[in-house]
């Protein structure tokens, strides 16, 4: 076992996953991710690209391979260790909404940050913060219910910043945003992460992402591939399909 280069916050070397039907999802899959870096994981549905996030994330356990965050490995950790991981150190996003409904607004966009310990006080104050660049502040004490999808996934979004994470791991964030709303969100989370040092492992199967991000993978029946035909991007009608290239 080689550990990784000193300046991957997150490196990963020969992933294999395989569904309990035995159907592959990974197939060695490799990566290396700095710190600071927004990166793109793109492909058609179905590619492996949400897979591969959670296995980086700790949220799957691998069958081969290694993951290494900040030169620790987390492929030999127990599950209460890579569960601390995800708490402390990790922030995820997925591509449809999911908040406490018991919860206000910005109880929910600051619920990371009091389980680890932050004061409610400080909690709601970088909650707001991030519901206004989101702009789903005005919303902050209502309840999740009374929200239109797009409001609740862009809480998700503060959620998922407000606690400054060392890397968030976003599975398709913008999917349920119609596509002016999506490049919106978009930038403003890949903005957000680049002023706060933020890692970000961004999976999309549209190419919003990728011109966004400093460095795109493409992924094509679990493994990477050079270039990869995606369908148009929904929204666009009379737009051709397009190659990306890696």
């Amino acid at each position: 076992m080689v550990a990784p280069p000193d300046n991957d916050v997150l490196w990963a070397r020969a992933l294999h996953f395989t569904y309990n039907d035995g159907s592959p999802a990974l197939s060695g899959v490799s990566l290396g991710v700095q710190e600071g870096e927004v990166l793109a994981v793109i492909g058609p549905r179905g590619s492996g690209k949400t897979t591969l996030l959670r296995c980086l994330s700790g949220l799957l356990a691998t069958r081969r391979g290694e993951i290494w965050f900040n030169s620790v490995p987390v492929h030999t950790m127990n599950p209460l260790a890579r569960e601390r991981l995800r708490r402390d150190r990790f922030s995820w996003i997925d591509p449809h909404p999911s908040l406490v409904p018991e919860l206000t607004v910005w109880e929910n966009a600051a619920l990371p940050l009091m389980l680890r310990g932050t004061s409610r006080r400080r909690a709601k104050t970088a909650a707001l913060e991030w519901l206004e660049r989101l702009d789903v502040g005005e919303a902050a004490r209502k309840r999740p219910h009374q929200l239109l999808q797009a409001e609740r996934q862009r809480v998700c979004v503060a959620r998922a910043l407000a606690p400054a994470p060392t890397v968030l791991f976003a599975d398709e964030p913008a999917a349920p945003l119609h596509r002016a709303d999506r490049v919106r969100v978009l930038r403003t989370l890949t903005t957000a992460a680049r002023s706060h040092g933020i890692t970000v492992v961004l999976a999309s199967y549209e190419t919003d992402a990728a011109i966004l991000a400093d460095r795109t993978i493409t992924l094509l029946d679990g493994r990477r591939v050079n270039s990869v035909h995606l369908p148009p991007v929904a929204g666009t009608e009379g737009r051709a399909a397009c190659s990306l290239s890696v």
